[in-house]
C-alpha cells in the first residue's frame, strides 16, 4: 500500500505519523507539502496528522483547509482514496467540508492531554476492520478544541447511517463531544477524522498497542 503524509507549517506530529506507517507497512511513506497542487499517482492512503496547522489562527485548520493540498486530498478523496485525519488534521477534514459537524473549544476551556478509552462502534470500516464491534481501547488524547457538535438532524443522519466510528467510553470523554463522538467517518466510509492519537499507542515502548490495529486493518497487515 502506497501511503503519504500531509506536511503543513504547524503540524508537529508527522513525525509520529511517519514512523507509525514505517513501522507496521515497512515501508517510508511519502511527504507531500502544503504548496503541492497534485498528489502523486498510486496513493492508497493520505494521512494529515496532528499540530496546530498555522498556528491555529481564525479557526483551528481553517487556514489549511484551503490550501493547494488539501484540494487536490479533497480530489482524491472523491476518487475513493483513504484519507484520515487525526486531532488537527480532524479539524482540517471539517473545515475542508469532507466531514460533517464541528470541533468547538472542550467543554473545560481547557488544554486537555491524557489517555482515554474509546469504544468502537462501527467495526465496519476501512480504517476499524482490525478491531471487533464494541472493543474498549485506550488512547492517549491532546487538544484544546475537540468538542465534536452537529445539529440535530445532522446529528442523527450521522448516527443513522453508522459514520460514528469511535466513542469515548466509560467515563472518559475529555471534551464535552455531543453523544461521546470521538471519530467519524464520511458517506462513503473512505475518510476518517478522530481527535485520540493512534499513532501513539503502537508499540510496547509507548506503554501499549492499542492503536496498532487501525494501522494494520488500514494497510492490510492485520492477522
Amino acid at each position: 500500500m502506497k501511503s503519504a503524509v500531509v506536511q503543513l507549517p504547524g503540524l508537529n506530529r508527522d513525525r509520529d505519523m511517519i514512523a507509525a506507517l514505517r513501522l507496521v507497512s515497512g515501508r517510508e511513506p511519502l511527504i507531500v507539502w502544503q504548496t503541492e497542487t497534485a498528489l502523486p499517482s498510486g496513493l492508497d492512503l493520505i494521512i494529515i496528522p496532528g499540530g496546530y496547522s498555522y498556528g491555529d489562527y481564525l479557526r483551528c485548520g481553517a487556514i489549511a483547509a484551503r490550501t493547494p493540498v488539501m484540494r487536490a486530498v479533497a480530489e482524491m478523496a472523491k476518487k475513493g482514496v483513504l484519507v484520515m485525519g487525526v486531532c488537527n488534521g480532524f479539524q482540517i477534514l471539517i473545515e475542508a467540508g469532507l466531514l460533517p459537524g464541528a470541533l468547538l473549544r472542550n467543554a473545560s476551556l481547557k488544554f486537555v492531554c491524557r489517555e482515554v478509552k474509546l469504544q468502537v462502534s462501527n467495526a465496519g470500516t476501512a480504517f476499524t476492520r482490525a478491531y471487533s464491534s464494541g472493543q474498549i481501547i485506550r488512547c492517549p488524547v491532546a487538544h484544546q478544541d475537540g468538542n465534536y457538535f452537529a445539529d440535530p438532524e445532522s446529528l442523527a443522519r450521522i448516527e443513522g447511517e453508522g459514520q460514528v466510528v469511535f466513542r469515548y467510553a466509560e467515563g472518559t470523554n475529555p471534551n464535552g463531544s455531543v453523544n461521546d463522538i470521538a471519530g467519524i467517518v464520511n458517506e462513503t466510509g473512505n475518510v476518517l477524522g478522530m481527535m485520540p492519537h493512534p499513532e501513539n499507542l503502537i508499540e510496547t515502548a509507548h506503554g501499549g498497542t492499542d492503536g496498532r490495529p487501525l494501522f494494520e486493518g488500514i494497510l492490510g497487515k492485520a492477522a
